[in-house]
């Protein structure tokens, strides 16, 4: 006389959610793509490294003067 199992229903709530979670993440994934491309297309420069110019750099006027 078995019964049913109590716990049968928890595992397939577990796959449940594992394969809900695994959808968001490549929907997620798929954005963050489609966001990479659309900004190099629209030429958008990164605002952490906008201010930076190639080349040398000017000097301090302390580092000149303490020779």
């Amino acid at each position: 006389m078995a019964g049913q199992n109590p716990h049968a229903g928890g595992k397939r709530q577990k796959e449940r959610q594992r394969a809900e979670k695994k959808a968001e993440k490549e929907a997620k994934r798929k954005a963050r793509k489609a966001d990479k491309v659309n900004a190099d297309l629209n030429g958008d420069v990164d605002p952490d490294i906008a201010h930076i110019v190639p080349g040398p750099q000017p000097r301090d006027d302390d580092d000149a003067t303490e020779q």
